[in-house]
């Protein structure tokens, strides 16, 4: 008689051996192919938020997975729109490509500038945004005014990728509908689901899927 084959108590499994497991249960789950560019990125979008619907509401401009690794291989400057997206970034990632990563939504200059001008902070933020130099990953979880204004400010983008994920209820559907249309690379999460959490997985899987960066 065969002896039973041992099992791992799941508990006693290390974090990196707990992230293989649930991508590997989502992959065994998910029923909504996937083009092999894209597959990463939805994967770690559901293994972070457990929604399989995000399988059919993300989508990507042609080649934009690929554009996006490029950027950020000749280090790009990641700006987010909020610092819970920027926290969730892995800075060890973005360290061995030569990237970096801001928010300036805490910034004072951009608050006063927001008062004077009558405008939100997130708007003014991707003001600032688009006027860096160099290659530039852009990236929304939270507020649509920060994607209506890069939309306004694409003549000054330059090379750069749009991730647009906001969430909520005012203005989000209309904002990713706008940046589909719009023709600018970008990935963006149709409809009212995404989040500062979705916008940083989405980021990460574009880096870890860059060979030797990984963390």
């Amino acid at each position: 008689m065969d002896e039973p084959v041992a099992v791992k108590d799941t508990r006693l499994l290390g974090p990196r051996e707990i992230e293989a497991r649930s991508l590997q249960i989502i992959a065994s789950e998910l029923k909504t192919p996937l083009e092999e560019d894209v597959r990463p990125v939805v994967l770690r979008v559901i293994h972070a938020t457990a929604d399989f619907s995000f399988a059919e509401s993300l989508r990507f401009t042609p080649d934009v997975v690929e554009k996006a690794r490029s950027l950020l291989r000749r280090g790009a400057t990641v700006v987010t729109d909020t610092n819970m997206a920027l926290s969730g970034i892995s800075r060890k990632a973005l360290e061995r490509l030569g990237a970096s990563a801001v928010c300036y939504m805490a910034d004072e200059g951009v608050a006063a500038e927001a008062q004077r001008l009558g405008k939100t902070r997130a708007a003014v933020s991707a003001e600032r945004a688009a006027r860096l130099p160099g290659a530039k990953l852009l990236v929304c979880g939270n507020a649509p005014t920060f994607l209506f204004s890069l939309l306004e400010q694409r003549s000054l983008l330059g090379d750069a990728v749009i991730v647009g994920v906001p969430v909520g209820f005012v203005n989000v559907v209309e904002a990713k509908q706008l940046l589909w249309e719009s023709g600018l690379p970008a990935i963006v999460a149709m409809g009212r689901r995404g989040g500062s959490g979705v916008a940083a997985a989405i980021v990460n899987a574009l880096l870890y899927g860059i060979e030797g960066v990984r963390p």
